[in-house]
C-alpha cells in the first residue's frame, strides 16, 4: 500500500462513498491530516485535490513577499477547475469538490488527446473548463463565444500531491498537443512593470487575470485580478447578492480600486457608471424575471455525447450543490447524434426575499 493510500484510508471517516456507473470511489468531504478535500480514491489510486492559490491583491509587495525565485506567469481563464485521470479504461473528470462530473468526462474527448494516459498511465491532468455552455457558471470568458474549451494549466500524479515542474508540465502540452492557458514568460518580482503592462491588455480584452508559478516543482503560486475580472463577477452575481456574504462584493470593490490605483489611474466616470451598472442593471433584471416568471433563476444548456451522462448531471447537481441549490430540468433533446440538456438553478433566499417585498411585508434592517 502506498503512502497516499494510507493517509487517504486513514481519512475515510471524512470520506463520501459515490459511484458513477460501475465505477466505485470515495471523496474527502474535509480537509483530513494533509489529505485536502476534494481529493477522490479509486481503489489503490488517490488523486489528491488541487491546492488553493493565495491571492495578492497589490502585485509589487505581493511579488517581492512570495518570490524569491523566478516565476512562470499563466492566464487565469474564467471557468471551473477540473482534474482528468484514467481509471482502468475510462478517462475521468473531477470537479474540485472531488466528484466524477458527467459533463466533463462527457466532453473531455473533444479537447484533450488521451493517448497521454498511455503513456503517463499515473497523469493527472489540471484544467480549467469555460464558456456559456458549462454547466456550473453563470458568466464565461468573452473570447468563448458558444458551448465550451479545456485550457490545461498544471500536472500531477496519482498517489502524489506536488504538481509537476514548468518544464516538464510544458514538455507534456507540446509532445501532445494539448489545449493550454496562454503562457506569458520567465519572471522575477521585479519585473512588474512588464507585469502591468500585461494586465493592462488583460483588462481591456475583458480577461480575468494571471496566475504566477514558481519555477520549480510545487513550488509557491499566486494570483491577481483584473478590474474587468472584479466587473464581470459582480454583474454575474448581484441578482442573487443575498446568497453571498457582503464581503463578496466589498472585497470586489475594493479589488478594483487597488487595481486602478497600481495603473496609476483614477475612477472615471465611465467606469463608475459600469460599477453601478453591474448592480443595478442587474438587481432590475432580476425584479423583470419575479414579476414575469414569479421565481428568479439561471438557464444552462449543456451539450453531451451520451445521453446517460446528461441524465446523470442532472443528479449531480442536485447531491453536489446540496439544498442550497434548486435545480430543475428543462428537457433533453436530441441534436444529431449529441444531446442538449437545458435546465434552471433557482435562488430560493432571492426569491423568498422578492416575494416578501413585493407583497408589502415589513423588513427589519
Amino acid at each position: 500500500m502506498t503512502r497516499a493510500t494510507e493517509q487517504a484510508a486513514g481519512a475515510r471517516h471524512k470520506t463520501q462513498p459515490l459511484t458513477y456507473g460501475a465505477i466505485e470511489y470515495l471523496r474527502t468531504i474535509d480537509d483530513y491530516h494533509g489529505v485536502p478535500r476534494g481529493t477522490a480514491i479509486f481503489g489503490r489510486q488517490t488523486v489528491y485535490g488541487y491546492p488553493s492559490i493565495g491571492r495578492v491583491l497589490t502585485l509589487e509587495p505581493g511579488l517581492q513577499q512570495h518570490f524569491a525565485h523566478p516565476f512562470w506567469a499563466e492566464e487565469k481563464v474564467n471557468g471551473y477547475n477540473t482534474r482528468i485521470l484514467r481509471v482502468g479504461d475510462a478517462v475521468l473528470a473531477l470537479t474540485r469538490g472531488g466528484f466524477v462530473c458527467p459533463f466533463t468526462t462527457d466532453r473531455v474527448t473533444d479537447f484533450i488527446d488521451t493517448r497521454v494516459f498511455e503513456d503517463h498511465p499515473d497523469l493527472v491532468i489540471c484544467a480549467e473548463v469555460a464558456g456559456p455552455g458549462n454547466p456550473y457558471l453563470e458568466s464565461s470568458p468573452p473570447f468563448i463565444g458558444d458551448d465550451v474549451r479545456f485550457y490545461v494549466f498544471d500536472f500531477m500524479r496519482i498517489n502524489q500531491r506536488p504538481r509537476l515542474a514548468a518544464e516538464d508540465k510544458y514538455a507534456l502540452i507540446e509532445d501532445y498537443g494539448l489545449p493550454a492557458v496562454t503562457r506569458y514568460g520567465r519572471f522575477t518580482a521585479k519585473d512588474t512593470k512588464a507585469l502591468l503592462e500585461i494586465f493592462e491588455t488583460l483588462n481591456r480584452e475583458g480577461r480575468e487575470g494571471l496566475v504566477f508559478k514558481e519555477d520549480a516543482a510545487d513550488g509557491h503560486a499566486a494570483k491577481h485580478v483584473t478590474a474587468a475580472s472584479a466587473l464581470s463577477d459582480i454583474a454575474a452575481t448581484a441578482a442573487t447578492l443575498n446568497d453571498l456574504p457582503p464581503e463578496y462584493f466589498t472585497n470586489r470593490i475594493l479589488r478594483l480600486v487597488l487595481y486602478l490605483r497600481e495603473q496609476g489611474e483614477h475612477p472615471t466616470r465611465d467606469l463608475e457608471r459600469a460599477l453601478g451598472a453591474a448592480f443595478l442593471e442587474s438587481l432590475d433584471a432580476t425584479l423583470a424575471q419575479y414579476e414575469r416568471e414569479k421565481k428568479v433563476f439561471h438557464s444552462f444548456r449543456c451539450r453531451f455525447h451520451d445521453r446517460h451522462n446528461a441524465e446523470a448531471m442532472i443528479a449531480h447537481l442536485k447531491m453536489a450543490g446540496g439544498r442550497q441549490i434548486n435545480i430543475s430540468r428543462r428537457g433533453l433533446e436530441a441534436d444529431g447524434a449529441d444531446w442538449i440538456l437545458t435546465f434552471d438553478r433557482n435562488y430560493p433566499a432571492i426569491n423568498g426575499l422578492l416575494s416578501s417585498v413585493l407583497h408589502g411585508d415589513l423588513i427589519y434592517d
